[in-house]
Formats: C-alpha cells, sequence, structure tokens
C-alpha cells in the first residue's frame, strides 16, 4: 500500500529508541523488540516525535487498550494535532477520498431550528439535485429539524436516525429554504461520494481588473489534478488578482501547498525555499529545505499579491501556504485567526496502522514560524454563511474586493476587534469536518 505524507514525501522511519525509558518496570524485555502495535508505537514516540521530551514517564504501552489510547496517553499539552488511523481509515481519507454519505456539510443555525449548508460536494444526491452552500434544511424524512436536533441533543436520536444508516442506496427527503425564501425538497440517496477539493472557481471584473475567486477545501492528492485545472482556467481569463477562499482547509499534503502556492506567485518564489523542516534532535539529519515547485506542466500566475480567506478552521498547509508566501509577495489575509499549526507528521506504518504524530516544525524562507496562537488576519472579520460561494454579500469575500478597490481594510473590518469564527476547528480524524457533514 502506497502511504502520503500529510506534509512531506519523506521515507517512512522505522521504530527505533533504546536505554531505560524503552525498558519496562522489570527491566526484563526492551519494549521495541516487542512485535505488537502499542509497543511498536510507544517506540516510534520515543525516536520521532517533536516534543518527546515533554512524553509523561512511567506508560506502559501494554495498559492501553488501543493504539489511540496509548497515543493520547503520550501526548505533549501543546499537542492538538497528532493523531493515528487503520490503513483503511487513511485509505479512505486520503487517497480515495470518498465516504457514504449525501455530500453536503452543515452547521447548526437560527437557535437550533436549521441546518444551514456550507459547502456541497459535486458527486453527491444533495448537489445534483440543488442543495447549495447558503440553503437551509428545516425537515428531514417529514420531521423539523428542530425536533430532531432536540432529541439529537437529548440521547433519544442519533446520526443514523436523522440521516439513515452508513450504507449505500439509503434515501431520505429533505426540505430546504433558500436565501431568497424559496422552498425546496427532494429525496437524496447515500451513495460513495469523492469530496471534490476545488469546491468553486469563478473571473469576475472589479475596477478594470479579472480578479479570480478559488475556494479550496483541502489538500489531497486529487487537489494536484484540480489545482492544475483551476490555474489553467485562471489563465486563459487573463486573471490579475486571486482570492484564495481556504476558511474551511484543514489541511493536508505539503506538496499539494507547494504547488498552489508556486501556481500563485510562480516567477516571484521560483528556485526560493518554500519551507524549512526542522526535526527533534535525534533526528536533526533530517532537516533540509523544500524549494517552491508547481510540478512539470503546471499553469502559474505569476502574482504580486494574494488574498487569502481564513477562518479558526484554516490550519496546517493552508497557514503554509500563507507564511511560506509571505516573503516574497503581499499577502492580505481576511477573516479571522487561523488555527495555528507550524509542526507537521511524517507517518510511522506500525503494522495495520498509520501514526501521525506531530514530528517537525516548519519555517518561512526568513526562518519565520511558531504561529501556535495562529495566523492574525489584515483586516479582521466574522465569517457568516450569506448564500452561495461568490456572493457580494459574503463578509469575507466582500471584504476582499472592497480592499482590491480601495487599497485597505475597510472600516467595518478594522472595527473588528476579537473575532471567534463560526465554523468549528478542525477534528483530529478527518481536518476537513464542520459541524455536521452527510
Amino acid at each position: 500500500m502506497r502511504i502520503l505524507v500529510l506534509c512531506l514525501a519523506f521515507s517512512l522511519a522505522a521504530c527505533g529508541g533504546g536505554g531505560s525509558s524503552d525498558s519496562n518496570d522489570s527491566g526484563s524485555v526492551n519494549i521495541c523488540q516487542r512485535p505488537d502495535v502499542n509497543s511498536q508505537l510507544y517506540c516510534a514516540m520515543q525516536q520521532d516525535y517533536l516534543w518527546y521530551r515533554d512524553i509523561p514517564v512511567g506508560i506502559n504501552p501494554a495498559n492501553y487498550s488501543s493504539p489511540s489510547a496509548l497515543l493520547q496517553a503520550m501526548a505533549a499539552p501543546q499537542d492538538r494535532y497528532s493523531f493515528v488511523l487503520t490503513r483503511q481509515e487513511y485509505d479512505d481519507r486520503f487517497i480515495n477520498a470518498t465516504f457514504f454519505g449525501y455530500g453536503f456539510s452543515s452547521v447548526r443555525v437560527d437557535n437550533n431550528t436549521a441546518l444551514q449548508v456550507a459547502y456541497v460536494y459535486d458527486d453527491g444526491s444533495a448537489g445534483q439535485n440543488g442543495l447549495r452552500r447558503g440553503d437551509k434544511i428545516i425537515e428531514i424524512e417529514g420531521t423539523s429539524v428542530t425536533e430532531w436536533l432536540s432529541r439529537l441533543d437529548a440521547g433519544s436520536a442519533n446520526s443514523d436516525d436523522i440521516y439513515g444508516p452508513n450504507e449505500a442506496g439509503v434515501v431520505r427527503n429533505f426540505v430546504w429554504r433558500k436565501p431568497d425564501g424559496t422552498q425546496l425538497t427532494s429525496d437524496f440517496i447515500k451513495a460513495a461520494v469523492t469530496t471534490n477539493t476545488v469546491l468553486h472557481r469563478s473571473v469576475s471584473t472589479v475596477s478594470g481588473k479579472n480578479v479570480g475567486y478559488l475556494v479550496f477545501n483541502s489538500f489531497i492528492e486529487l487537489s494536484e489534478t484540480e489545482l492544475q485545472q483551476a490555474f489553467a482556467y485562471f489563465a486563459s481569463q487573463n486573471v490579475d488578482e486571486l482570492v484564495l477562499d481556504l476558511r474551511y482547509n484543514g489541511g493536508g499534503l505539503i506538496r499539494v501547498a507547494n504547488q498552489l502556492s508556486t501556481q500563485v506567485a510562480g516567477n516571484n518564489v521560483l528556485g526560493q525555499a518554500f519551507v524549512k523542516y526542522q526535526f527533534n534532535d535525534k533526528n536533526s539529519g533530517k532537516n533540509n529545505t523544500t524549494l517552491f515547485s508547481a510540478g512539470a506542466g503546471s499553469t502559474v500566475l505569476n502574482l504580486d499579491r494574494l488574498f487569502v480567506l481564513t477562518t479558526a478552521a484554516s490550519c496546517s498547509s493552508s497557514e503554509l501556504v500563507i507564511n511560506s508566501l509571505l516573503p516574497f509577495i503581499d499577502v492580505v489575509q481576511i477573516g479571522s485567526t487561523t488555527c495555528g499549526k507550524p509542526v507537521g507528521q511524517q507517518p510511522d506504518i506500525i503494522a495495520d496502522y498509520v501514526l501521525f504524530a506531530i514530528n517537525f516544525q516548519t519555517v518561512n524562507a526568513l526562518d519565520q514560524g511558531a504561529y501556535f496562537d495562529g495566523l492574525q488576519p489584515n483586516c479582521p472579520v466574522s465569517d457568516v454563511i450569506t448564500g452561495d460561494w461568490g456572493v457580494a454579500n459574503d463578509p469575507l469575500y466582500a471584504q476582499a474586493i472592497s480592499y482590491l478597490v480601495n487599497g485597505s481594510c475597510s472600516d467595518v473590518a478594522v472595527s473588528s476587534a476579537t473575532i471567534h469564527s463560526k465554523v468549528l476547528k478542525p477534528q483530529l480524524a478527518a481536518p476537513w469536518v464542520l459541524n455536521n457533514e452527510q
């Protein structure tokens, strides 16, 4: 099975370690000589974990019921991001990019009386039946969303009751309201949904400039082709400026972040340092620098400026795009503070599991990094879903257009003191999921 690195394509390190920290209480058997998954995960953490010095002492791998439980016990206090998957889970999320569902993500709104759609996948039954970002679902299978959410919170109903079991062919009737008040209904059918990562692309004319708008939702393998197609389209439209929407993008593969960044800036960054990788002192020989590269045949725009839309759900590789471009072009960040993950994972394959423990940190060409509190926006604006992608009253998109026209943040943005995004921070096991993805 081919394993991709969430951030960097290194060869996978074997478990290592030794010394007193790798022996059990009796000292009779070295833990790293044991074949069980927990022992091998323990040793991989001792050798490769960026914060191995902060692992609590006295942990016995045999005392934990699962690799996930052991990892949770070993994680440093500052670690919000390490996780472990089965190989099948890894394939489903990062290679196949499919799940069983209707193909939309939503958040609770209007005092738990509706589910507002945040985004829709092209391949899902929901999108094919007309559901769009900004729509509000008010009824599912003859029961109001108000009732469903009340029962869900009370523990008298679960997700399967609402949406049906995780099986292909399950049908549920949905009723939803468009932003203009129009009410629609349709049967949605569960199927294996391919999660396209370019959710939207368009070009508009603003003050005599061709302005591209790209909504990008995750850095995974299929993103390479989708980005190549999007930038070829932008080039054909002679784009002068680009608004890159990463508001829900929880990250992924760093090589895809490199491709995206290079396609944006082109000749402004080619041959320069995209990112510098810094490992713990046991692995300092791995420290290295990767240069900007878009890949053979990729279209580049050679832009001098980039507008980036962010929320607290913008994480990891999304932040890397911003930080890596800052030394070379003007990056105008609009929205709210990002999640704060200037670190990454080089996975370890351990039996039928893939361990994604934090084992390196990243800095840009000027050695700038350590943004654990997140990257702060130039123009702070609260994220509110007002309609489909690119509508004029979307606060983040509107602020980018206003800045493009006027050359500065609007008074509304400047007066926004502390912003807390309505979108949840990404979850460890599925970084692109919002409040509810079906």
